[in-house]
Order: C-alpha cells, then sequence, then structure tokens
C-alpha cells in the first residue's frame, strides 16, 4: 500500500538511474514542435501553428481538444523519414529518462493513406528503433493501434493491414481514440481474431469512459492489460476482479490533469492513488510526452514528489512494468 509522504526517500538521482519499461507512448504524441516543424519544411508545408514554441502545444481543456491536436500533428507525417525521426527522437527522450524497454503505439489511420502505406511507416519505424537500439541499448516492440472512432468495419480493415505486413516488431494491437459512444464489445470479433494470430492486445479504457470499459474489455477482448483505467475506482467488484486477475494498468499521471475529472495530484481520492492502494498492478507512462510536456523521469518525479508515494511503492511500479512487458522470454 502506498504511503502518503511528503517526500520520498528516492533522489531524482536514483529516481533517473532506476531501470524501467515504458509501456503507453504513443509515436505522434512524442513529436516535439521543432520535429514537426522540420516535418512541415521537409515537405513544403506552410509552418505549423499548434505549438507555443519548440517545447510545448499549451494545454488541453479536455480529451477532444488533445486529439484536435494530435490529429494536425499526424498529417504533417508523411515520409518514412518522419517515422524513423519520430521514433528515433522518442526513444531517446525514454533512454535519458531509464527506460531500458519501450512498447510503441502508432496510429496508422491517422495519416494520410495517399501520402504514406502502413508499409512505409513500418520502414522508418523499424530504422529509428534499430538506431535507438544501437545507440542507447534499449529495445522496442511496436503496437499499431485502431481509432475506434472509425468503428469494428474500419477495425477488421486495419488489422488486415497488420497481419499482412508482420515485422517481428509488431506484437500486438491496441484500441484508442475516444470511448464514449465507441463501447469495447464493438471490436470483440476484431481482437479475437488478432489473439488467434498470435497478436498481444491492449485497449484504452476507463480514461474518459465508464469501469464498464475496463470490465468489458478484459472480458469480450480478453485484454491482460488496460491503457489508463482510471474509472476501475467506481466499482469496488470489478477492482477485487482486475486485482485477482493480475491485471496490469498503464498510467499516465500527467495526462490525468488534461482528460479526466481527476486534476490533482495530490488529492488523497486521485484515481492512481485509490488503484495504487487498492492493490492494483500498475506501470507509469507518459503516453503522449510531448503534448503534455513530460518525460519518464517526470513522471516518477511526480510520484514520488506529488503523490508522495514511498520508495516501496516506487520501485514496484518500476518493476510491473519490466516484468509484465511483451517482451519475449529471451
Amino acid at each position: 500500500m502506498a504511503q502518503h509522504v511528503q517526500d520520498s526517500t528516492l533522489s531524482d538521482a536514483v529516481l533517473a538511474h532506476l531501470p524501467k519499461a515504458e509501456l503507453h507512448l504513443h509515436l505522434d504524441g512524442a513529436v516535439a514542435p521543432a520535429l514537426l516543424a522540420r516535418f512541415a519544411q521537409r515537405h513544403g508545408a506552410p509552418p505549423p501553428t499548434l505549438a507555443t514554441d519548440d517545447h510545448s502545444y499549451g494545454s488541453f481543456p479536455d480529451l477532444a481538444a488533445f486529439l484536435a491536436v494530435y490529429g494536425q500533428v499526424c498529417r504533417f507525417m508523411r515520409a518514412p523519414v518522419d517515422f524513423e525521426e519520430a521514433s528515433f527522437a522518442a526513444l531517446a527522450r525514454c533512454a535519458a529518462g531509464g527506460a531500458r524497454h519501450v512498447e510503441l503505439f502508432f496510429s496508422p489511420d491517422a495519416h494520410d493513406p495517399a501520402a504514406i502505406s502502413y508499409g512505409a511507416m513500418l520502414d522508418g519505424l523499424t530504422a529509428g528503433l534499430s538506431r535507438a537500439e544501437a545507440e542507447f541499448g534499449l529495445t522496442c516492440l511496436l503496437i499499431p493501434a485502431h481509432n475506434r472512432e472509425l468503428g469494428p468495419e474500419r477495425g477488421m480493415e486495419f488489422l488486415d493491414r497488420v497481419l499482412a505486413d508482420r515485422r517481428p516488431q509488431v506484437v500486438g494491437i491496441g484500441l484508442d481514440y475516444a470511448e464514449r459512444g465507441n463501447p469495447p464489445e464493438l471490436f470483440a470479433a476484431m481482437f479475437e481474431r488478432a489473439r488467434r494470430e498470435g497478436l498481444r492486445v491492449t485497449a484504452h479504457a476507463g480514461e474518459d469512459g465508464p469501469a464498464a470499459h475496463v470490465r468489458d474489455s478484459i472480458a469480450q477482448l480478453g485484454c491482460r492489460r488496460i491503457d489508463h483505467g482510471y474509472h476501475v475506482v467506481d466499482d469496488p467488484g470489478l477492482v477485487a476482479a482486475c486485482r485477482e486477475q493480475d491485471i496490469l494498468f498503464t498510467v499516465c499521471p500527467s495526462t490525468t490533469l488534461h482528460t479526466t475529472i481527476w486534476r490533482d495530484l495530490a488529492a488523497p481520492d486521485h484515481a492512481i492513488r485509490r488503484m495504487i492502494e487498492a492493490g492494483l498492478r500498475v506501470t507509469v507512462a507518459t503516453d503522449d510526452p510531448a503534448m503534455f510536456g513530460t518525460n519518464l523521469l517526470c513522471e516518477y518525479r511526480l510520484l514520488a514528489h506529488t503523490m508522495g508515494l514511498d520508495q516501496a511503492t516506487i520501485l514496484a511500479i518500476a518493476a510491473n512494468g519490466l516484468s509484465h512487458s511483451w517482451r519475449s522470454d529471451d
């Protein structure tokens, strides 16, 4: 159980060197404004006006506002070299925060199919991963994610592309974008097929959707990992079931300040604190670090200094990510 203290005994230096896994990181949300400007210049597009400076996109009042900016960033990524540079930069930031292993989401349907194919995206991504592994020594797997707003039929088309071009780095699929109006059960057939084909599965659930979305992502989609999942705390019975089933939740403290009802990380009723105190298995990630102005070390600092979690709790959170990643036994 987490202890509420003024500070953690873990110093920033120890937090920086603590071995970590980053299991909830979106490629497009990791593109810093300065890199986005380079993409625009490369493709002869007008300079983007999304950024407040070279490092920040500003703040977001809710999930819809965030997704609008996220979509615009995706439209500037039009060539394999964009994906190579974006993935390398994202992994360099992870390595600087102590990450040893990363599982990177990307959103194929957020990009213009007339500009770049799914295979070309993978060409760029795998080149970036290879560079990062050689330079930083970290490993990385890829998780293409379906935009649930496009519906289940488009989801099957998405899965067709994933299965037709199975690179070794592509280990599973995800489900993201706005939950409301797009419940998990719509994608049950898609996820069953993915699992049958040997892909791992995860889903964004319980971020802006109800606890039922967490329950149905587990029961109907077969997920053993839930991205965000904060509204699980609204259902004590579900909390107990998730604890018993050893479901992993990839929680993102900074994101909650923009896209959820929990806007105070120091509050005793913040969902992440309640999840930890209930004995749920969680690990911490950055989600969209360029959008939210964070990095992996910053998220661990929030655990230590803002949430006041003790050393044992923080070490367990880091260990959860490493032990419950989708790396092979090798």
